[in-house]
């Protein structure tokens, strides 16, 4: 067929009318169409490409053979968990060596003075010194063995990290220990742990652990080691009490003087102790092997490989604890790579004056931090209209989010949300969070706002840090993504709170290389946490998501984070509050969504009119239950016991609703054993629950 027959037929005009036709146009209306068919070729080839996702994202996950219903990533394709992601990066100490290798020496560890840029300590720089203090400390009566226990006390900086690669670099183990610990807790890690040599960042802490030596309470420490300078009074009260004080520079020089060669651990040598404050008795020490930490990373790595490839030119900025794992996982895979890391002043108030001067590409956060984030954002929307407009550019970043476009250089950015990532340095490539759940709200938008690949993560300290990570390209929120490339998930049966892995929910074990090897010296925790076939329990119920992605659902032991990752359990608490004299009944309620807790209490008919009276507060006890200042009094009384029985501030509830009737088994709220029903209290007490957090902010 002709071509002019075709147009004919279609009602086109033929070729040689359309020359005619153009011919009948103006100059204008010719520039004109020329101007716009070079803004579409240009939109065409410029246009924001979506993120190919690195597998199928209705099925993120697959069932093991023979395994009892165990899931495995399917990113990777091969059935064996992966161990290791470089040949050359086994250890935590090859790790470093590779960075320092293929980063041809470059910047390290950056610091800053207030007011003042970074300084950067390079890669060659930290391996000698590191090696200086190893040196040093073999010295100093400490052994070139994994049964050596070193003590590190201090905040983020550049020798916390020297410290710790000093230990490697001779075998040693690395202890972290942390104030919030309290007193009690690092003298029973300094015990269980045989630390004779703790490294302090300040002449405070040396003190501290000074009492107790001097009460007794350790007495196996020897040698304390100051990062920062000390007057001699110090070092002559530690001689009262055969304490040795030095300063760090004074062993890495004495070491440099009496250099000896390294000593590199194996894959299966423990790295680090990290003792986790649990919720009651005493700190557990979680065991992790090198091989442990290389193949967290190492999913990590494997997950995002499609999406993000780490440089030397990353940056990482580094503020959330390094006595955690979350922190340390992200920065062994900067130094893998022969990135950066730089440290915040050690003030959290000036977070936001490091970050735009030092710039990161990498930037871990906590759901709290994100929260202020949010907060402070919509805060600065102070009228309707702000707010609106606030809104109505994020649905439309969030519209490209969905379909799998990330960027930050659309109209919205220029208009909106470019200030707010000036904020954070303007050059933020990856958010990674952890240690609580996100806000599906929270973290919606700011994917949205940031402009950036933002995962979220999940697991604990028994499992290195994560156990499952958000896919690239599953922008959805309400999950924690499917399990890492380097360990098996599987749930199961939680009879006592009605949870069947026959109907996809359980509690949530993880099998693989990156699972602890179990508690220091503490063989029946290690036995309640791994059974025999080597499955971590975590304790968490989740639930599988048609995708093949985990939703956490509940706590097995009604133990739950805090959004500022802290452990709290409320029966605890509860048996403190109970002691109030006119508390007959009391509900304590957390979510991990929140950074505090609250109560629902029930006074004692009987117990409250009197005690009311006596603080001058008449009347009937239905009247004196909806009594704002007796309400105010009964909150003061609990806050005083729970002081007394030596609760955290995070422990304390911040706002209690008074409830006139008691709970009991005819009412549902209690079992037949007069236990109280969790699950059915909060679903109870929901509304009240939802306003004593929207009122109490």
């Amino acid at each position: 067929m002709q071509t002019q027959e075709i147009l004919r037929i279609l009602r086109l005009p033929e070729l040689g009318d359309l020359g005619q036709f153009f011919r009948s146009l103006s100059a204008t209306t010719l520039v004109s169409m020329g101007a716009l068919a070079a803004i579409l070729a240009y939109w065409f080839t410029h246009r924001p490409k979506a993120l190919r996702p690195p597998c199928n994202l209705l099925m993120q996950s697959e069932e093991v053979e023979d395994s009892g219903g165990a899931r495995r990533s399917v990113i990777g394709g091969s059935p064996q968990l992966l161990t290791h992601y470089y040949d050359d990066a086994r250890t935590m100490y090859q790790v470093f060596r590779r960075g320092l290798s293929i980063s041809g020496n470059g910047p390290c560890l950056g610091f800053r003075k207030p007011k003042q840029p970074y300084q950067w300590l390079s890669y060659q720089e930290v391996a000698n010194r590191a090696e200086f203090l190893g040196s040093g400390l073999l010295q100093h009566n400490c052994k070139a063995s994994k049964d050596q226990f070193i003590g590190v006390f201090a905040q983020n900086r550049p020798e916390w990290i020297i410290a710790e690669l000093a230990c490697y670099t001779y075998s040693m183990v690395v202890v972290p220990l942390y104030d919030t610990l309290g007193p009690g807790a690092i003298r029973y890690i300094i015990n269980t742990a045989d630390i004779s040599t703790v490294i302090v960042d300040k002449p405070q802490k040396a003190v501290l652990l000074l009492e107790h030596v001097e009460r007794k309470d350790t007495p196996g420490l020897k040698l304390i080691i100051l990062m920062e300078p000390f007057e001699e009074a110090l070092k002559e009260r530690g001689q009262k009490c055969g304490v040795v004080i030095k300063s760090m520079q004074a062993v890495e020089d004495c070491g440099q003087a009496n250099h000896h060669a390294p000593v590199p651990p194996q894959p299966d040598d423990l790295s680090i102790v990290c003792f986790t404050s649990g919720t009651t008795g005493n700190p557990k020490g979680a065991m992790l092997t090198h091989g442990n930490v290389v193949a967290d990373f190492s999913g990590f790595l494997k997950v995002t490989e499609s999406q993000w490839a780490p440089t030397c030119a990353d940056v990482h900025f580094s503020y959330l604890p390094l006595a955690h794992m979350f922190e340390r996982m992200v920065q062994s895979v900067v130094y893998c790579h022969g990135g950066r890391v730089g440290f915040f002043q050690g003030d959290i108030r000036l977070l936001s004056d490091d970050m735009k001067a030092l710039r990161p590409t990498i930037f871990p956060v906590v759901p709290r931090l994100l929260n202020r984030m949010y907060d402070k954002i919509f805060s600065q929307a102070d009228t309707p209209l702000k707010r609106w407009l606030l809104e109505f550019a994020a649905r439309r970043k969030q519209a490209e989010v969905r379909s799998g476009i990330i960027r930050n250089n659309s109209i919205w950015d220029e208009l909106f949300f470019n200030k707010i990532q000036a904020s954070l340095g303007g050059r933020v490539r990856m958010i990674v969070t952890g240690a609580a759940p996100a806000s599906p709200t929270v973290l919606g938008f700011l994917r949205a706002a940031l402009g950036c690949q933002v995962y979220e993560g999940y697991g604990q300290t028994e499992c290195t840090a994560g156990c499952t990570f958000t896919t690239p390209g599953d922008w959805t929120s309400g999950h924690v993504g499917a399990p890492l490339p380097c360990n098996h998930i599987k749930l199961v049966d939680v009879e006592e709170l009605n949870y069947w892995t026959c109907k996809g929910e359980g509690e949530i074990c993880v099998r693989g290389p990156n699972v602890f090897k179990g508690y220091l010296k503490d063989q029946d925790r290690t036995k309640e946490a791994l059974d025999s076939d080597g499955w971590l329990h975590t304790g968490d119920i989740g639930k599988w998501l048609p995708e093949g992605t985990l939703k956490i659902i509940d706590r097995k032991k009604h133990i739950f984070k805090l959004a500022q990752g802290e452990y709290v359990a409320p029966e605890k608490i509860e048996n403190i509050y109970i002691r109030s004299e006119p508390v007959a009944q009391i509900y304590v309620h957390g979510d991990s969504l929140k950074a505090f807790l609250v109560g629902i209490v029930v006074p004692d008919p009987e117990v409250m009119p009197c005690w009311a009276l006596k603080r001058g507060i008449e009347g009937l006890y239905t009247d004196l239950c909806i009594n704002k200042e007796l309400k105010k009094a009964i909150l003061e009384d609990m806050v005083r016991l729970g002081k007394e029985s030596g609760l955290h501030s995070f422990e304390q509830v911040k706002a209690i609703y008074i409830h006139s009737d008691m709970f009991s088994v005819q009412n549902g709220l209690l079992t037949p054993t007069l236990k109280a029903k969790r699950p059915e209290l909060r679903e109870y007490f929901k509304k009240q629950i939802e306003e004593l957090y929207s009122t109490s902010m």
